[in-house]
């Protein structure tokens, strides 16, 4: 069955290493996280792997070029629709703007992971649920993009330790 993508990415946010050797979240540590689903601009997401490195491994026999695969590489950066408190005008540290404010200083470590599935964005994570993409990863600084709309910043994040379709929990 073909599901529309509307609506059905979940994000987590965990500010601390998952507790498996395999670096893989547990059920309980995803749900515990930052879910800021509702804060991140689907049109300007970029969280997919990129072509792998890629080394030339001609032996001395062959005729024409040789190639093998090399070290894996991401394409990461998301922008965060920022949100105020009405009364005193400052973020919303709390609600809407959590992720971003634990995100927004360059260098900041983080554990960043997705699920895109059938399932809306509002529905926990299940111990069946498949972790698109996630991992370690650390922060660039926050960018000021264009402000048509909402007020937002846009933040690119290095990988450091990256899992690609994996159960969650798995390993644990």
């Amino acid at each position: 069955m073909k599901v529309s993508a509307d609506g059905k990415k979940k994000w987590a946010l965990l500010l601390a290493k998952p507790a498996a050797a395999s670096g893989i979240p547990s059920l309980t540590e995803l749900n515990a996280g930052t879910d800021f689903s509702c804060a991140v601009l689907e049109s300007d997401i970029n969280w997919s792997r990129a072509a792998s490195d890629r080394i030339n491994e001609k032996v001395s026999c062959q005729v024409g070029n040789s190639e093998a695969l090399g070290a894996a590489n991401y394409d990461l950066a998301l922008t965060f629709v920022r949100e105020f408190l009405t009364a005193e005008g400052g973020p919303d540290i709390t609600a809407g703007d959590k992720a971003y404010q634990a995100l927004k200083k360059s260098g900041t470590e983080a554990w960043i992971y997705l699920r895109e599935s059938a399932k809306y964005s509002t529905a926990a994570w299940a111990a069946t649920d498949v972790i698109e993409l996630g991992g370690r990863v650390v922060t660039d600084g926050p960018m000021r993009v264009n402000n048509d709309g909402n007020i937002k910043r846009r933040i690119a994040f290095l990988a450091q330790e990256m899992v690609t379709e994996v159960t969650v929990g798995a390993g644990v």
